[in-house]
């Protein structure tokens, strides 16, 4: 592979993805532009006026046209310009489908309000006895759903205003995270002076100098305690933000009234915390696997993302990854592996990092069209999971597209990576099957593991932070420095076990968490790992059966709620088994890598 980064017109046509399947041309482009233009003028001749059934009917297929044409222009605009950020045609482009996206948000505002005024019984008698609100009724069912927690037009209105000020929390972190603070610099493995960063930090902790990971964690967590009373006073706003909305809203506590836009009752939220309560020893036997393969007498939490096996390095070609992903994911049956084919030869991929090219990678698409993935394949084994990661979401996308009607088709996001991870537990299960040495077994172990204690165990314990916090506040407590240190050190403590030493330096850890400002979001890390783990093992013992349900799954996007499409794929998150299901293949897993290392 060549050293070189290439410019885009110099990457062969086969590894590049073919958004002319969405628009063959700008003129193409422009058309619907202008289109969605004269519909938005079209949807406003009806407000203050949709109680009647025809009217209402006629606005939410309306505003669904509008909705799935605006998404088409928004999603092949920024996907051009992900090509290269740096080309200007499309910078403009894209900027031009922002503000349409804004227009038609603010123009069809008046939709909800006025669906929320008609009566009750009677909308209801629309959706029962009108065939053509069939396709409406989880829309509108749903809608119902919030009237107890919709204030009136003019408290709504201020509400909204507050918006802005409601954001200064997270808008305050942000700065101070990643505009204002400055980490130390510190010597690398090679003796060379590196200053600190977000980006190097989880780098020198995978370091296999240990003096490199302590200093760089000693480093980095001394300028945390430094701001602690800022950091402790943001998040003391964030949490006093979330009571405040969900008791103007008449929920019961802030969990409740994150969780209730998922439909998922507070019990699955405790429940989730409580199983890994039970099952808290298999993380301790994994520290205490970590420390004897390290062969250390004490452990620290800086040695808790250092890989256990060395020197594994093994190349990738991009079309022998393809391959691997196809042998892998072969337990999801024929009709599967053909669509992933088609995926694959009908460019579907944007395979390699070229100038400019937003990096990372995703898997994105419109109603319509098939999905897309953007990658920049380096040929490592993290880009074989990859790409069966973002397939996973990219057929997910395909078949609820195929299946649901456009208002129906979007999936939330409490499931949105139930797919992904299926589709990485099924190729590991595969790898681990075909491992060539016992090297690259134990990488592979060790690769599955740490899914498991970051995803599962280290999610959860963020999850049981966020409702200490918002239960004090709550109670009328303060959130002082001390008690959020305290706190935070007493959960790691009991997280990771007796095995480790438990440095002074993590207590400030809960500063540096973005998501703890998106309250009470990370427990859906856990849950769709959990889901998906179960799901492939069912998938992997079961076959056909359990491949059928899976698929039915993946056809039924955002027609239900998220429990209940998984409950029909044979997953029940109300019970502890899925959880308890999860934890069985991590202990497998142990047992697995304890024989290796005997």
């Amino acid at each position: 592979m060549d050293k070189k980064l290439k410019d885009r017109k110099d990457i062969d046509d086969k590894y590049k993805w073919r958004l002319e399947d969405i628009y063959a041309n700008d003129e193409d482009w422009n058309k619907d532009y202008d289109n969605v233009k004269k519909l938005i003028n079209d949807i406003l001749n009806y407000k203050g006026k949709i109680k009647d059934e025809n009217a209402l009917l006629d606005v939410l297929k309306l505003n669904e046209e509008i909705s799935m044409i605006t998404e088409k222009l928004f999603v092949f605009s920024r996907m051009k310009r992900d090509e290269d950020n740096g080309n200007g045609k499309y910078q403009a482009l894209a900027d031009k489908a922002m503000r349409l996206s804004i227009e038609v948000s603010s123009a069809t505002s008046f939709i909800v309000p006025e669906i929320l005024s008609i009566d009750e019984s009677t909308l209801k008698s629309y959706i029962d006895k009108n065939k053509d609100f069939s396709v409406y009724r989880h829309f509108l069912e749903d809608l119902l759903r919030y009237k107890p927690h919709t204030l009136s037009e003019s408290e709504e209105m201020i509400l909204a205003e507050s918006g802005i000020m409601a954001e200064a929390p997270g808008n305050v972190f942000r700065m101070l995270d990643n505009a204002d603070i400055r980490f130390p610099v510190i010597k690398d493995e090679d003796g060379n002076e590196v200053e600190i960063t977000h980006g190097n930090y989880i780098k020198f902790m995978e370091s296999k100098d240990r003096e490199v990971r302590k200093n760089a964690f000693n480093a980095l967590y001394s300028v945390y305690k430094s701001f602690v009373n800022t950091y402790a006073s943001t998040t003391d706003s964030n949490v006093k933000k979330d009571i405040f909305y969900s008791r103007m809203r008449n929920h019961k506590s802030s969990l409740e009234a994150s969780l209730f836009d998922d439909n998922v009752p507070k019990e699955v939220y405790d429940n989730l915390i409580n199983t890994i309560h039970e099952k808290i020893d298999l993380l301790h036997r994994y520290v205490a696997l970590r420390k004897r393969m390290l062969k250390l007498d004490e452990i620290h939490m800086y040695d808790l993302y250092v890989p256990l096996v060395k020197d594994y390095d093994k190349e990738y070609k991009y079309e022998d990854a393809l391959e691997i992903v196809i042998k892998g994911l072969s337990p999801l049956g024929d009709e599967y592996i053909n669509i992933l084919k088609d995926g694959f030869n009908s460019h579907w991929i944007d395979v390699y990092e070229n100038r400019g090219k937003t990096s990372g990678a995703y898997s994105w698409g419109a109603y319509g069209t098939h999905p897309y993935v953007l990658l920049n394949y380096q040929g490592k084994l993290n880009d074989v999971f990859t790409i069966a990661h973002e397939m996973g979401h990219s057929l997910h996308t395909y078949y609820s597209n195929k299946t649901q009607q456009y208002i129906n088709s979007q999936y939330r996001i409490f499931v949105a990576e139930v797919a992904s991870t299926c589709n990485e537990a099924i190729l590991m299960n595969y790898l681990l099957e075909n491992a060539t040495d016992k090297n690259e077994k134990l990488y592979l172990l060790n690769h599955y593991l740490e899914e498991f204690k970051g995803t599962i165990y280290r999610q959860v314990m963020f999850a049981e932070f966020e409702k200490f916090t918002h239960e004090e506040a709550e109670k009328g407590e303060s959130l002082t420095p001390e008690k959020l240190c305290r706190k935070y050190h007493e959960l790691n403590k009991y997280y990771y076990g007796n095995d480790i030493v438990v440095d002074d330096g993590i207590d400030y850890e809960w500063e540096r968490i973005p998501h703890f400002y998106t309250s009470f979001y990370v427990y859906k890390y856990a849950t769709g790992f959990s889901a998906a783990i179960a799901l492939s093992q069912m998938i992997l013992n079961e076959g056909k059966p359990a491949v059928d349900r899976y698929k039915e799954f993946l056809k039924s996007g955002g027609s239900d709620y998220p429990l209940n499409l998984l409950k029909k794929a044979g997953v029940d998150l109300t019970t502890k088994e899925p959880i308890l299901n999860a934890l069985n293949v991590f202990k497998s897993l142990l047992d697995e890598i304890d024989g290796l290392i005997i």
